[in-house]
């Protein structure tokens, strides 16, 4: 069969595609649109061996999905623009929409917990009575957070229990979507007695909504 004269259009198209299509690659897009990080930091991050990290990121970049940047002799990676962020959130929602199998996934990962949305954690925000807890480790924090949060991460919370707010509507967030680190914080909040629901699509459902960041 002669080839059509548009197929080298949907060939660069699916250079794209290729390059979304390994978990591997998806995860790393979904630590680098927390923040940029070093080979090393966005391996730890992942948990993926450091080479293959390296190779995933070349594939990344080929397909101008990630860019880098030289600080001295270190090597910084990121998301090569917001639309990257954008399309990465538009296609976790079309997935989640389209595949029971996903859904299952997402269940058996973060359980049941009824969360709190961004748009109704932003009109709480200037609610006293709303303490918003950001669990991710401090760096995470410092490079971006909601508005007011109070940082106190994963590794630290049960020793800050005392410190927190009886009387508070805790709303408790991770990195993103399939984090399990605010739904365990809400459990552990839960079962020392406080009022506690988890952020859906955590800091970059927040973000991708669009709503105000703070650093």
């Amino acid at each position: 069969m002669a080839d059509f004269p548009e197929e080298p259009i949907y060939e660069q198209l699916a250079r794209v595609a290729k390059a979304l299509a390994s978990p591997v690659r998806l995860r790393l897009l979904d630590v680098l649109d927390q923040r940029e990080r070093t080979v090393e930091e966005l391996a730890q991050a992942a948990g993926v061996a450091l080479k293959n990290t390296s190779a995933q990121l070349q594939q990344l970049r080929a397909a101008h999905l990630v860019t880098s940047r030289k600080d001295g002799p270190r090597v910084y990676y990121r998301l090569a623009d917001e639309r990257v962020s954008r399309f990465l959130g538009e296609l976790e929602g079309f997935a989640h929409d389209r595949l029971a199998d996903l859904r299952d996934a997402v269940r058996d990962r973060l359980g049941a917990l009824e969360g709190v949305t961004a748009d109704e954690l932003a009109d709480r925000l200037s609610d006293p009575g709303t303490l918003v807890l950001d669990v991710r480790p401090a760096a995470d924090y410092a490079a971006g957070h909601v508005p007011g949060a109070v940082s106190v991460p994963m590794a630290e919370l049960r020793e800050r229990l005392a410190g927190l707010p009886r009387d508070a509507a805790i709303v408790a967030y991770c990195g993103g979507p399939y984090c399990v680190v605010s739904p365990e914080a809400v459990r552990v909040l839960r079962a020392h007695g406080y009022d506690a629901r988890p952020l859906d699509g955590g800091f970059l459902g927040w973000r991708r909504a669009e709503k105000p960041l703070e650093r």
